[in-house]
């Protein structure tokens, strides 16, 4: 995942992640996420809808083409 885009500055409340195909799958925490902020890790799942939320911190993942 280190080649994804973030859209909005860490600790944002309202974060935005662009991946693209070729990062599925795609998890969160990222590894460019902070240690302080780390919560379990989960998969968002982007295959069928482009767009998908992260449960714990509310993290938003986007897929780009």
């Amino acid at each position: 995942m280190s080649n994804n885009q973030n859209t909005a500055q860490n600790g944002s409340d309202n974060q935005v992640v662009k991946v693209s195909r070729s990062e599925l799958p795609v998890h969160c925490p990222t590894e460019s996420m902070g240690l302080w902020n780390s919560h379990p890790r989960v998969y968002i799942p982007l295959e069928e809808e482009p767009v998908g939320n992260c449960p714990y911190c509310g993290t938003q993942f986007e897929l780009i083409d």
